[in-house]
């Protein structure tokens, strides 16, 4: 309409000024596209001067160390898939878990840290970036998605400390050059770092769905401090292939381990040599307006410089984040455990209640603070997080006194609440069986345990840190105390119940890119995950009958749904195809 009329105006000025009008408008379209062409100098500008992320102040040492280390002779394999690089080692474990351990400096650790993960790197930013293409095919709104991340996050090495930048800098350095079309290796590992935090505000404000648990005192056995955590960040298997367990020795701070993937220096759970754990649970936001520092920061920041929760909790009070978290510490010192509340504008501790000596943690606040937050309470309504945190305090409680073995137990949980059978992988669930990695601390006795493929249903494998850090050199190639892993749940991954699951999510994954199932296929995905409402959605989404499609949908709503959202959604097809 607007251009019809822009139209008529100009035919209208042409007859009544002809020569005029024609001269007049040239001028005007000459003016309009000279500001245009402002416009864009002044962007560019603006985009390779004020968006142009910072280098750390020291990267001269950087560069020295990676001449020499292209060609030291202690950079070497010492046996099928295990190297060393002067006293930093890294080798795959027989459970398929990569072993790491670096020592030094920000500029020594992020060296090593790069050069012995190289391969590794590679194929980590090739499963990324083959996400994204899924995610978006389009090569010239890739380019868009790039200027408005490197624009979002422009100051975001503000809120990096300087050590920080230097260890990924350093590590970047190991990067492949195949990505430059998304950003140089600095640029790119450094908004890596940010991916959660983004990724966690934009995906409905909840990109990981964790649960996690800590007891203590008369709760576990021999009264010592046990925590466990399922991490739910999924970026596909492909992604999780790779699972790191890297242990830090710096000069500055504590020694620390954390569970990883190569590239990724920031923390989402770990254990330090004070008997210190942080694991991170996202919490819904407002979408932020730019970027700060990111949640994996400052977790890693906790684990190398806090020995106690009130170390941890002035770290956090001191660090301003763009989104919204709960942090779990676990402290040895205290003899147990506390959860660091952060929101934007906000920081409160939240410590069980008098006489209780466990906690559980979702992705909802449970303390006083944020009882009318917006947020928080809009959150508890709609989401997930409030029947998972049910769940979780549920079995910490049944299996009281708890062990390692217990914890892992917990953790491995596919029921609903009341032990109502919901379906496999559904997030209401504390194993949604996508998890990246899950892992067990006993801080009492520096003892972690950290899952293997599948899941969280393979082995967990045990780290004995106080050895380990005592006598790093001797740990390369045999990390891991045997005697203590606690078995896979073959039971289960030999049942038909998981063939069943490996085929429904087979299924899912071939809806979702082709919009399309067979009959038979429609048939089969009902019948692999018969618990789980999503079946029903996707046979109703699929099914070309209307009346079959709505008895799909309707039998979803019949099932357990674990976002309100989700439920809408379906109810609003139904009275769509209902009114037709």
């Amino acid at each position: 309409m607007v251009t019809y009329i822009c139209i008529a105006i100009v035919g209208f000025l042409i007859i009544i000024f002809r020569g005029k009008a024609i001269k007049f408008i040239i001028k005007l379209l000459g003016g309009l596209i000279a500001f245009l062409l402002l416009l864009v100098v002044a962007f560019v500008v603006y985009y390779n001067v004020a968006v142009d992320i910072r280098l750390p102040k020291n990267t001269d040492v950087t560069l020295q160390q990676e001449q020499s280390a292209s060609t030291d002779q202690d950079q070497k394999m010492l046996a099928k898939n295990q190297q060393a690089l002067g006293k930093n080692w890294i080798y795959e474990n027989n459970y398929g878990i990569w072993d790491l351990y670096v020592e030094g400096n920000a500029l020594e650790r992020g060296l090593a840290f790069g050069m012995l993960n190289k391969d590794l790197l590679y194929y980590q930013e090739k499963v990324f970036m083959d996400q994204i293409d899924q995610l978006v095919p389009n090569r010239s709104y890739q380019h868009l998605l790039k200027y408005f991340i490197k624009t979002y996050n422009r100051n975001l090495t503000d809120f990096v400390p300087e050590e920080n930048l230097e260890e990924i800098y350093a590590m970047s350095k190991a990067c492949s050059h195949s990505f430059d079309y998304v950003g140089e290796p600095y640029d790119r590992q450094l908004n890596f770092h940010a991916a959660h935090d983004l990724g966690h505000a934009m995906q409905d404000y909840m990109l990981v769905g964790c649960t996690s648990f800590a007891t203590w005192g008369k709760n576990s056995e021999n009264g010592d401090l046990i925590i466990g955590r399922n991490f739910d960040f999924y970026m596909g298997d492909d992604f999780a292939k790779n699972k790191e367990v890297a242990f830090f020795n710096p000069t500055t701070g504590f020694k620390f381990a954390f569970v990883t993937w190569p590239g990724m220096t920031g923390v989402c759970s770990g254990m330090n040599e004070k008997g210190l754990t942080v694991t991170i649970n996202a919490a819904k936001s407002t979408m932020p307006t730019g970027s700060a520092t990111p949640i994996s920061i400052l977790a890693r920041r906790i684990l190398q410089y806090a020995s106690n929760i009130k170390e941890a909790k002035a770290i956090a009070d001191s660090t301003h984040t763009f989104v919204s978290e709960s942090l779990l510490i676990g402290s040895a010192t205290d003899g147990k455990a506390a959860i660091i509340e952060k929101s934007v504008e906000h920081c409160a501790l939240y410590n069980a209640p008098q006489g209780q000596d466990w906690l559980a943690c979702s992705n909802h606040y449970q303390g006083a603070d944020f009882a009318n937050d917006e947020n928080n309470v809009e959150n508890i309504k709609t989401s997930d997080s409030p029947a998972r945190l049910k769940r979780a305090s549920d079995l910490v409680c049944q299996l009281s006194p708890l062990t390692p073995a217990k914890a892992v137990t917990i953790l491995r949980d596919k029921l609903g609440t009341d032990s109502t059978n919901i379906g496999y992988g559904n997030e209401m669930a504390l194993n949604q069986l996508q998890a990246h990695h899950s892992v067990v601390f006993n801080p009492t006795k520096l003892q972690m345990w950290v899952s293997t493929s599948p899941w969280q249903e393979g082995a967990f494998v045990c780290y004995d840190l106080g050895k380990l850090f005592a006598e790093p050199a001797t740990h390369c190639g045999k990390a891991m105390v045997e005697e203590l892993t606690i078995a896979a749940d073959t039971s289960f991954t030999n049942s038909q119940d998981f063939k069943g699951y490996l085929r429904f999510r087979e299924l899912s994954a071939k809806f979702r890119k082709e919009k399309a199932l067979t009959p038979e296929e429609i048939e089969e995905i009902i019948a692999s995950n018969p618990k789980n409402f999503k079946a029903y959605e996707i046979a109703g989404d699929a099914s070309a009958d209307v009346q079959q499609r709505l008895n799909y949908w309707k039998q979803a709503l019949e099932c357990r749904i674990p976002k309100q959202g989700e439920k809408e959604k379906i109810e609003y097809k139904i009275t769509k195809l209902e009114i037709r």
